[in-house]
């Protein structure tokens, strides 16, 4: 895991006051993250109202708002098991069952580390139309921004290509309520029994572990019935 100060300085002298310091340190929190998955397992099944009620963020929805089929996504950005699934997985989901309205997404954020949590602000603050193209463009390039020796320019340097300058993202960096959120939306996932990255929630089944193709068409298809 990168820690604060190599990352707070890779970003340079003018770009993160104190106030950023704030923002991505969270009391007691990233140290005690959780582990990437390894492997796959299934567990209980949450309900609609709770997995649904309002959180500390609002959900981002990609797909129809009355889709039959609800998946709930817990990612962390720096997860090698997630940039899997959202570089091999999702690009099947979003052509067979999501442009054909037949499931929604819902990411939420659950980051394991201090650069999974700024890469995320940096999502948020993107606006809600450039959120999952500019999540998807940082999993498919998370070799080149996330373990590197200056990972805040690199993550700087994706922004940039989604059309956020320098000053919005030293400043979205800087926003101490939305790192709070950001927490906030990791010890919800918590609560609701995500322990590991990806974790998957399909119609209120939980499911841990990257999906394959096959693995996801065998969870959703059956809830689809002649849909």
């Amino acid at each position: 895991m990168l820690d604060r100060r190599r990352f707070l300085e890779g970003v340079g002298a003018a770009a993160l006051t104190a106030a950023a310091l704030l923002a991505l340190a969270s009391p007691g929190g990233l140290g005690n993250s959780p582990i990437a998955f390894i492997g796959r397992a299934e567990a209980q099944t949450v309900s609609a109202d709770k997995l649904m009620a309002p959180g500390p963020l609002p959900d981002i929805v990609l797909g129809k708002a009355d889709a039959p089929v609800t998946i709930v996504e817990y990612a962390s950005m720096t997860c090698g098991h997630c940039a899997h699934f959202h570089t091999t997985t999702f690009p099947v989901l979003k052509e067979k069952y999501i442009d054909t309205g037949k499931v929604k997404l819902i990411l939420r954020e659950f980051p394991l580390d201090i650069v999974a949590k700024a890469a995320f602000m940096v999502a948020r603050c993107s606006g809600d139309a450039k959120y999952y193209p500019l999540v998807s463009t940082l999993f498919e390039t998370q070799k080149d921004w996330a373990f590197g020796n200056n990972p805040a320019q690199a993550l700087l340097a994706v922004a940039k290509q989604s059309g956020m300058t320098e000053e919005q993202f030293n400043a979205c960096l800087s926003d101490t309520k939305l790192a709070g959120e950001i927490d906030q939306q990791a010890k919800r996932g918590a609560e609701l029994g995500v322990d590991a990255t990806p974790t998957f929630f399909i119609n209120g089944k939980k499911i841990s572990g990257a999906l394959s193709p096959e693995d996801l068409a065998k969870e959703v298809d059956p809830l689809l019935g002649s849909n």
